[in-house]
């Protein structure tokens, strides 16, 4: 638990000194400002193409700067031989990465947090109606990507040798689950015979963490019935009064998978020097 908490330190010290994250918060600080500028003389409530359109733009954004962060801060130890040096220390693998995965959490979660916390300070000011339930529905779904994605930006950088790969793989990862997800998802359904859409599409979603969270923040704002027929189950146990506390677990036990891996391909180097 100290070496965990230890790393987790350096990572954030690491991180907040890093021009890259800076480079990001003024990004997404501009990018919240815009949103709530776009929406000045609307009311920002519930499902709809205002908001659907908002989600859209934050999906761009938050995977990739997720995805880039992670998988560098990773690269970064193995570049500059951070990690040979840890591993001369009796540092399991295990708090290594926890320790990573928690540090680089709080450095994007203050960036997050921070941009909205930006956009409310000025739509108090400004008069702007921004409804409560929707703002922190809009900052769930902001932080459920970050920590989804920031568990496959540790598999990015464990797989890669150096930050040029790493930035290879992190926007093809991005371009799969965001741009061409719904291109890859239509092909692949329309090849299966009907009683195998449904399970399919269910294990597709599993599959992908954009989708995932944007499925439930959609439904939570009230926007299930845009999802057609196909969705109707997801819709009905997200709506369950327990539904939230079951997408809560099944993210836990995504990111636990996830760095499971990391661990698996940590250990298998480390084991071969």
């Amino acid at each position: 638990m100290t070496d965990m908490l230890q790393v987790a330190k350096r990572e954030i010290k690491i991180g907040l000194r890093n021009p890259w994250a800076y480079s990001f918060l003024i990004l997404f600080s501009i990018f919240s400002i815009s949103l709530l500028l776009i929406n000045s003389r609307n009311v920002v409530s519930g499902y709809s193409a205002t908001t659907g359109a908002m989600l859209n733009l934050i999906l761009y954004l938050l995977p990739l700067m997720t995805l880039f962060l992670g998988s560098f801060s990773l690269t970064g130890e193995k570049e500059e031989g951070s990690w040979q040096l840890l591993s001369t220390y009796p540092l399991g693998t295990m708090p290594f990465i926890i320790g990573k995965y928690v540090g680089l959490s709080v450095v994007l979660l203050i960036i997050v947090s921070f941009g909205y916390g930006l956009m409310g300070l000025i739509s108090v000011f400004t008069g702007t109606a921004f409804e409560l339930s929707t703002y922190l529905l809009f900052l769930a779904f902001s932080c459920g990507l970050v920590l989804l994605f920031l568990a496959v930006a540790l598999i990015v950088g464990s797989l890669s040798k150096n930050r040029w790969q790493a930035l290879t793989f992190s926007v093809m990862i991005w371009f799969f689950y965001v741009i061409g997800w719904t291109t890859i998802l239509i092909s692949i359904l329309g090849s299966l015979p009907y009683l195998w859409i449904k399970p399919s599409l269910v294990a597709l979603t599993l599959l992908n963490p954009a989708e995932l969270v944007r499925l439930f923040v959609v439904i939570k704002l009230g926007g299930g019935s845009v999802l057609g027929p196909e969705y109707y189950e997801w819709v009905t146990w997200i709506q369950q009064p327990g539904g939230s506390l079951l997408f809560f677990v099944i993210c836990l036990a995504w990111i636990g998978i996830s760095i499971t891996g990391v661990y698996w391909i940590w250990e298998r180097g480390r084991s071969r020097g």
